[in-house]
């Protein structure tokens, strides 16, 4: 009988680590990629939470996601600030020189 009680206390303990495990684990990669200022974050975010419903290789592949860019990532944001540039220059073009301060 104090056995039966015994190793029932053990799977409960074991059960709420696990259950604590899973709620520690599973949005882990979500929040490395918005700490990161990943663009994708709520996609891995969400497919964390599929790889540890699933005891899938989901989890592992959104962790991977998670430290990468997208392609074309670095080019994209230089066009970006390049376009800003332009934009502010053309918004405060500079005077010529017989023009009146």
């Amino acid at each position: 009988m104090v056995l039966d009680i015994f190793a029932l206390i053990v799977m409960v303990v074991i059960l709420a680590v696990v259950i604590w495990l899973v709620v520690l684990i599973g949005p882990l990669p979500g929040k490395i990629a918005r700490e990161r200022n990943h663009p994708q974050a709520d996609a891995i975010y969400v497919l964390g939470w599929v790889g540890v419903i699933t005891l899938g290789m989901a989890w592992l592949i959104a962790l991977v996601w998670a430290y990468t860019r997208p392609f074309g990532d670095a080019a994209l944001r230089a066009r970006i600030t390049e376009l800003e540039n332009e934009v502010q220059r053309l918004k405060n073009p500079k005077p010529i020189r017989g023009d009146a301060p």
